[in-house]
């Protein structure tokens, strides 16, 4: 069975909260075009076009939509995109829907229409009201920790798959319990921390968010030992990190790209149907095309996309020796300090500690995972 990935920014790099730390607006200010506009749609419909042609029945293909803020878009946006989805897709072929979202414009009609139509809801939440307060708020600088927290009630209250997604910063990561045991007492949800991205143009650690890679090391560490606990007491706490480790582990594939090795797994569309091959580079020089103008087979076999996997696949020297190589494969490109052989990934000690520390409990449990799916 083939899957077909598109990342899809319906609403550009629009945004009704103003994080200290968006990498987006990051993004969005290094290239020519600072917010490509609302999707129309009719760009809607060539990408839905363009995806079901590029699939076969029995095939599946997975739209996440991202921002910015998403649900800019409206909601009328969604209804209609899965109504022409509904009139364009053969018997056979799957179609997974995603969201990523702040939570702030969600309503009951919003809620009711994720569980419709099974959207899996990534909403923002980092970790507990006094380090999303402080860098997640709105446009008068207000923190949103109490209207995110409302929202995932709300989502809950109306049965929508709800995942949460902390971005872990300098101050954060100082208190992996206080993290750990607040987003627990939000719920039974997957759970998954990434870490804070620095600007593309500057030095890393330059800014007061920013994330060491002793810091980061420590926080893993400090939230395996919780995770950990939890899991011999009989519960499992989903947190993606790890559980990419365990499948790897256990002969299984990982989730992400990051934990794969390699990069070029999917297409960002962006507001107006440009395409690129990665959401950390919806910038200028890897522009790929127009998803109204070129089809998805163009798209892949573009030269900035085989470019992009080429680049993804040299790893960084300093891997070859690594003990670990096997399971951290190098990590995002994102995170090298440059790409190519010379590059060396910025967490590089952050991981080494890590498994340094965790890696015979990881393999215990990874052990257990290898005997349920036997």
């Amino acid at each position: 069975m083939k899957q077909l990935t598109f990342l899809v920014k319906p609403a550009s790099g629009l945004c009704d909260l103003r994080c200290r730390y968006c990498f987006y607006e990051d993004v969005s200010q290094c290239r020519a075009v600072r917010h490509m506009g609302r999707m129309e749609e009719r760009t809607a419909e060539n990408l839905l076009r363009a995806a079901i042609a590029a699939v076969e029945p029995g095939d599946m293909v997975q739209i996440t939509f991202q921002g910015g803020e998403p649900t800019l878009a409206g909601l009328d946006f969604f209804r209609e995109f899965v109504r022409l989805e509904g009139a364009l897709c053969p018997p056979g072929l799957t179609i997974h829907h995603a969201i990523q979202t702040n939570g702030m414009t969600l309503d009951r009609a919003w809620a009711d229409f994720f569980r419709e139509h099974q959207v899996l809801v990534g909403l923002s939440l980092d970790g507990a009201r006094e380090f999303h307060d402080a860098l997640r708020v709105d446009p008068r600088g207000k923190g949103t920790w109490s209207r995110a927290v409302r929202a995932l009630a709300l989502l809950d209250e109306a049965g929508v798959e709800t995942n949460l997604l902390c971005v872990v910063t300098s101050q954060l990561a100082r208190s992996p319990q206080k993290v750990y045991q607040s987003l627990n007492k939000l719920g039974d949800h997957p759970l998954q921390f990434i870490p804070c991205l620095d600007p593309l143009q500057g030095p890393r650690g330059g800014m007061p968010y920013s994330l060491s890679p002793q810091r980061y090391g420590r926080f893993l560490c400090g939230l395996f030992d919780l995770w950990y606990r939890d899991w011999q007491g009989g519960h499992y706490t989903s947190i993606r990190l790890f559980d990419d480790y365990l499948r790897i582990l256990a002969g299984m594939a990982p989730s992400t790209c990051a934990a794969s090795g390699a990069c070029g797994s999917y297409l960002v569309v962006e507001g107006d149907g440009s395409l690129y091959p990665c959401d950390f580079f919806v910038l200028d020089e890897w522009y790929i095309g127009n998803i109204n103008r070129m089809t998805v087979e163009q798209a892949m076999d573009h030269p900035k996309s085989r470019q992009f996997l080429a680049e993804s696949h040299i790893r960084p020297q300093t891997c070859a020796g690594c003990p670990y190589q096997s399971l951290c494969r190098g990590g995002c490109p994102r995170d090298w300090t440059e790409r190519g052989p010379q590059a060396e990934n910025y967490y590089c000690p952050a991981f080494r500690q890590f498994f340094d520390y965790a890696l015979p409990r990881l393999r215990q449990a990874a052990a257990a995972l290898r005997g349920t799916h036997r």
